[in-house]
């Protein structure tokens, strides 16, 4: 049993069922007729076992008749954790995959993104998805949103007030050839950037924060990389950007920084590469630049929806654990068509096959291992798992309640299964029909009461 040893604590509610999380020993770990309590901050007070109600209840001070008890074929789980995702692009989510990363960009990204000047376009386009997301069972997004500073605070109020855990960047980029009206000047965006987080700091929102965002080396001069490491430091924030996504792309960086030994170089030099920093893909990264990651703490999001959708690779996921480097799973949206880390679950189980089909000696990813970097290896990754992650006292309670036999829903059961048989079929067939209830920090967020 772990309890916080706070008989005075104030709880708020307590739960008896199943929880099924991941701990830094287990990549699955779960608990039968377990009772867990949140107080009144959010946070987990206790967890005891069921034949213990009677003694948790005085100690506490909860009601026994109270507590919420799952049904069942029900579990909670951890909340999903996307390391990576641009919320802009969900406006044309689910189309224009016709093309690699660059033409892409160039096509339909930055025109897409331009348009985020329009308050009331980025108003409708980011509350679709902070209540998409939320609804498919995310609890903490890492968004890049625009190089438009109002409307990326517009993204963080939108966040906080549908109670989402959230790190947003407002973009920058003072270089882009391809589509020359949508990019800033080095000093426009030096000085937006500090604007953007000086105002969001000052919201004082509790899980929103800001995070530094170079949109990734081609797009950004030396000068600006360097500032904007200066600027992460100052101001103890993290930092996302993308790495190593395309092989045209690694080839690109290389005629721009021609004085750098490796893509992870360029942001090593700037400053950019913390124990708080989190880069999307990573498809071709060596090991020496593997190893870089590790030394500095930095960590990577693996996007294998976008990974496969714009043909950029595949990431060798063994390769980076084996690094022991930091690794979360992003939907990468809209290259990758899906806003549910359930898809990017599935996509990495998929590319883990693909690689042993073609080494058998690979050692393929099991769900257990793939739902950990859902959810406490998404925490790590983000540098967020202190407070969230699994369960563990004195962390938020950050949950999914699922019920996998859920009346419409897609998933049928023909008997009676153990949690782990229910966890895996929810990972592999499941959607938010299955998500009954979403928490973070202690608060119920879904079913949604409009703010």
């Amino acid at each position: 049993m772990q309890t916080s040893e706070k008989s005075d604590t104030d709880i708020r509610f307590v739960c008896r069922g199943t929880f099924v999380h991941s701990t830094a020993e287990e990549a699955l770990q779960i608990l039968e007729d377990a009772l867990l309590g949140v107080d009144s901050k959010g946070k987990i007070a206790f967890i005891g076992e069921g034949k213990d109600l009677q003694k948790l209840s005085e100690s506490f001070g909860f009601c026994s008749s109270a507590v919420t008890q799952l049904r069942q074929h029900e579990f909670f789980m951890p909340g999903m954790i996307d390391t990576h995702i641009h919320a802009p692009q969900y406006s044309y989510a689910g189309t224009a995959l016709d093309m690699p990363l660059l033409q892409w960009l160039n096509t339909y990204t930055f025109p897409v993104e331009s348009r985020f000047q329009d308050i009331e376009f980025a108003k409708k386009v980011y509350t679709q998805v902070v209540k998409r997301t939320l609804r498919n069972g995310t609890t903490t997004a890492c968004y890049f949103a625009t190089i438009h500073t109002d409307a990326s605070l517009l993204l963080g109020q939108i966040a906080n007030d549908f109670g989402q855990r959230a790190l947003v960047g407002k973009v920058c980029m003072d270089r882009n050839d391809g589509v020359k009206y949508y990019r800033e000047t080095s000093e426009e965006s030096q000085e937006e950037t500090y604007r953007f987080i000086k105002e969001l700091l000052n919201k004082k929102y509790p899980l929103v924060k800001p995070v530094v965002t170079p949109r990734f080396a081609p797009s950004c001069t030396e000068t600006l990389l360097a500032k904007l490491g200066e600027m992460a430091k100052n101001n103890k924030l993290h930092i996302q950007s993308h790495i190593s996504e395309n092989l045209k792309e690694v080839e690109w960086v290389k005629e721009l920084f021609p004085n750098s030994e490796s893509y992870t170089d360029i942001y090593h030099k700037c400053n950019l590469l913390t124990d708080k920093t989190i880069m999307a893909h990573g498809c071709h990264l060596s090991d020496e630049e593997l190893v870089l990651f590790r030394k500095t703490g930095a960590a990577l999001s693996h996007c294998p929806n976008s990974n496969i959708s714009l043909c950029s690779g595949v990431l060798n996921v063994r390769n980076v654990l084996n690094h022991k480097v930091k690794l979360g799973l992003g939907t990468d949206v809209a290259g990758g068509y899906s806003p549910s880390i359930l898809d990017a679950v599935r996509r990495a189980l998929d590319s883990s096959k693909v690689l042993t089909i073609q080494d058998p000696e690979h050692k393929t990813l099991s769900f257990e291992e793939v739902f950990r970097l859902a959810t406490l290896g998404g925490s790590q990754a983000l540098s967020l798992d202190e407070r969230t992650g699994n369960f563990k006292v004195g962390k938020d309670f950050d949950a999914l309640r699922v019920n996998v036999a859920a009346p419409g829903g897609p998933i049928d059961l023909i008997q009676s299964e153990k949690p782990q048989i229910l966890l895996e079929k929810f990972l592999n067939l499941g959607d938010d029909r299955n998500i009954v209830e979403v928490f973070v920090a202690g608060k119920k967020v879904v079913p949604f009461s409009e703010p």
